[in-house]
């Protein structure tokens, strides 16, 4: 019991080691949720203990096998709401689809749209979200969204090296916000990529706005997909007289070629926080240092503070 009520958290099957770890900072043992699959693939939810009355926080990152994990995320909400639970707060702390939030071209879809809208449907009173690659995806839903940011987290870790004569890079125009965010918390001056994307996952650099000569660069990004436009962007930092190039990220997306790319990159570290998993063997397989962070803390206090009505916008004042 929390402030008079029933807290449990429950997982999928995307990412129970961060599911647990939340669980342990909350003070509450994980809920017994089995997730199981019939011959033809189709999903099988079962939860083991009553949750009548309570307040489940359902812990499941859309990461690989995505729509696999958006399925159980619909599924295991459904379940709960046809258990008589109180209310469900659907902690998404990586929003697959966030990409395609508005028409590019005539015709197209858009996704992170209806994502919102299924989740909204499947019976959520509440979603927590982490670092949307679009901040608008907060008005898709109809129901309260709590969005966190990984940047102080991010942040402590850059502090606590001590870098001087450093700058803050955006790999694009849209991401100057996020730079600016970082490096107020530095206090240090940005810089951003100009480049074009001819097609989806291919960038090209163009130019780079800001004085990044004699400087340490940190590449500051939401996510990392194929890492194309980050190790472009560093070899481009380089030829511009940058010392050293550190990127950091919140979600580790790292598909297809994105690790060996990023290990024979320019980059010095790579660091990300632990919103989705990352294959660890894979990061064997491939030289460079790779550094992972984690939100479990930060997401942990934010589900307390719901719990107990108070500001979850405090965490980052």
């Amino acid at each position: 019991m929390i402030n008079g009520e029933e807290l449990k958290i429950f997982c999928g099957s995307a990412y129970p080691e961060l599911a647990e770890e939340i669980a342990e900072y909350v003070g509450v043992p994980l809920g017994n949720c089995e997730v199981t699959r019939f011959s033809d693939g189709e999903i099988s939810i079962s939860i083991g203990e009553s949750v009548r009355g309570a307040n489940a926080f359902l812990i499941q990152p859309l990461s690989d096998p995505i729509n696999d994990s958006i399925m159980e995320l619909l599924i295991i909400i459904d379940a709960l709401k046809r258990a008589s639970v109180n209310s469900v707060n659907a902690v998404i702390p990586y929003y697959a689809y966030a990409r395609q939030d508005r028409k590019t071209r005539a015709r197209d879809p858009i996704t992170a749209k209806l994502l919102a809208d299924l989740i909204t449907a499947a019976g959520a009173n509440r979603v927590v979200a982490m670092d949307l690659h679009a901040g608008q995806i907060q008005g898709f839903f109809n129901i309260p969204l709590d969005h966190l940011t990984a940047l102080p987290i991010l942040a402590n870790y850059f502090i606590e090296k001590k870098i001087e004569n450093g700058v803050v890079v955006s790999p694009d125009l849209g991401g100057v916000t996020r730079a600016r965010d970082l490096a107020n918390r530095l206090v240090m001056p940005i810089a951003v990529i100009d480049k074009k994307r001819p097609a989806p996952n291919e960038a090209e650099v163009m130019n780079i706005i800001g004085d990044v000569k004699d400087k340490t660069a940190i590449f500051i990004d939401d996510m990392i997909d194929t890492a194309g436009t980050i190790t472009l962007g560093a070899e481009a930092l380089i030829s511009e007289g940058a010392q050293k190039v550190y990127a950091c990220c919140t979600h580790p997306v790292f598909s297809g070629p994105a690790l060996k790319r990023l290990s024979g990159s320019s980059i010095s570290e790579m660091i990300y926080t632990n919103s989705i998993p990352v294959d660890q063997g894979s990061l064997k397989s491939v030289h460079g240092c790779f550094k992972a962070l984690s939100v479990a803390p930060l997401i942990g206090e934010a589900i307390l503070r719901i719990q107990k009505k108070h500001s979850v916008s405090e965490l980052f004042d």
